[in-house]
Parts: structure tokens; sequence; C-alpha cells
């Protein structure tokens, strides 16, 4: 591990991860988790909102041309 990977900022003071308790340490490992699932959750939720979009689109066109075949269909029987 580099010097720099050492130091941990917390409230904008340093900390050097080898003076950290084993629960402190614990805690850093935690928080380090929780972060990148987080990272990870946002990452996921804008691929699901981008599919909700394209989805919802493809349903508005869908409904679009249904209903334009509807009225060609009709003008053509009256």
């Amino acid at each position: 591990m580099t010097e720099e990977n050492k130091i941990i900022n917390i409230d904008g003071k340093e900390y050097n991860k080898d003076d950290l308790s084993n629960e402190q340490t614990y805690c850093v490992n935690q928080l380090t988790d929780l972060q990148n699932k987080s990272n990870n959750l946002r990452f996921q939720l804008d691929q699901v909102s981008a599919s909700q979009t394209v989805f919802l689109e493809k349903l508005k066109t869908s409904l679009g041309n249904q209903e334009t075949t509807k009225a060609m269909e009709d003008s053509k029987a009256g």
C-alpha cells in the first residue's frame, strides 16, 4: 500500500490507516463498501431510467401507429 492510500480524510482531518483501531478500520471498510454500493446503485438506476424512457417512447410510437392505422381503415370504410 502506498503512503497515499494509507491516509484517509474525515471532515477535513487526515488519519493514517495504520494508526486506526480494528473497530475504526472495520468502519472505514464498511463505509468504503457502502460508497461502492451506492455508486453501483446510482449506475443501475441510470440504466433503468434510460430503459424506461426508451420503452415509453416505443409504446407511444406503437400506439400512435395503431391510431393512424385505425383512422386510415375507418376512412376507407366510410
